[in-house]
């Protein structure tokens, strides 16, 4: 959010599923509240069939995309400074950093216009350690594609990207990049993520979510740390 608004983005779609009204809560406490929308969904609709469902939101132009369960630290101006200048023929810039285990990541290949040729999801034996971040800009052609699949619930990593070789632009972000969707990748970037310059509200905010929900989250934290 910092990364976003701190860069001049001015309308935000986020959706919620789990734990709905805690992400709602500590958002209408914050300062971003403004930028946000929110869309509950009952039943979640994948990466792209979130974009499909909300194509209202998102107009004509060129639109940005990050999965949540990531942890990155990004200059959102030069990001997109890097999908207006893209080689001719492609149609989204994918942002990419190395990966310390590369294994456990998509990895893919270039060409040496810096467009991808191949992407290999998470095999035993990566040939190399370039890996695909999870943030994206598309353009607004992929609604094409998302409609293609006829259905709601569409995933843009094994149904999308996969048949857009040679046309993915690259963006490598030499900054701070961790995928937190696992308890010990979460633990580690507790220890290893810098100090953004957040405001006061939007510390007091996170602060009093904690406090209104009477140790709710402490619990469900503890429970998933110790696998219980």
């Amino acid at each position: 959010m910092e990364a976003l608004v701190g860069h001049g983005v001015e309308r935000i779609l986020i959706n919620t599923h789990y734990l709905a009204p805690l992400v709602q809560r500590y958002l209408e406490k914050s300062t971003w509240m403004p930028w946000v929308t929110l869309v509950y969904e009952a039943s979640l609709l994948g990466t792209g069939g979130t974009l499909l469902g909300n194509r209202e939101f998102f107009g004509d132009g060129p639109m940005l995309v990050a999965h949540a369960d990531n942890l990155t630290i990004f200059d959102t101006g030069d990001f997109m400074r890097s999908h207006a200048s893209r080689p001719t023929n492609t149609l989204m810039t994918m942002m990419v950093f190395e990966a310390d285990d590369p294994k456990s990541c998509g990895i893919v290949e270039l060409d040496g216009r810096g467009v991808v040729q191949a992407f290999h999801e998470k095999v035993a034996v990566p040939p190399g350690n370039l890996a695909n971040a999870a943030v994206y800009i598309f353009e607004s052609m992929v609604f094409d594609m998302l409609e293609s699949q006829g259905k709601s619930e569409i995933d843009l990593s094994t149904e999308i990207i996969p048949h857009l070789m040679g046309r993915i632009n690259t963006y490598k972000t030499a900054r701070y990049h961790r995928d937190i969707g696992t308890i010990a990748s979460w633990r580690e970037a507790n220890k290893s993520f810098p100090l953004m310059p957040a405001t006061a509200q939007n510390a007091l905010a996170w602060m009093d979510v904690r406090a209104s929900i009477g140790g709710e989250l402490d619990h469900v934290l503890n429970r998933l740390l110790t696998g219980s």
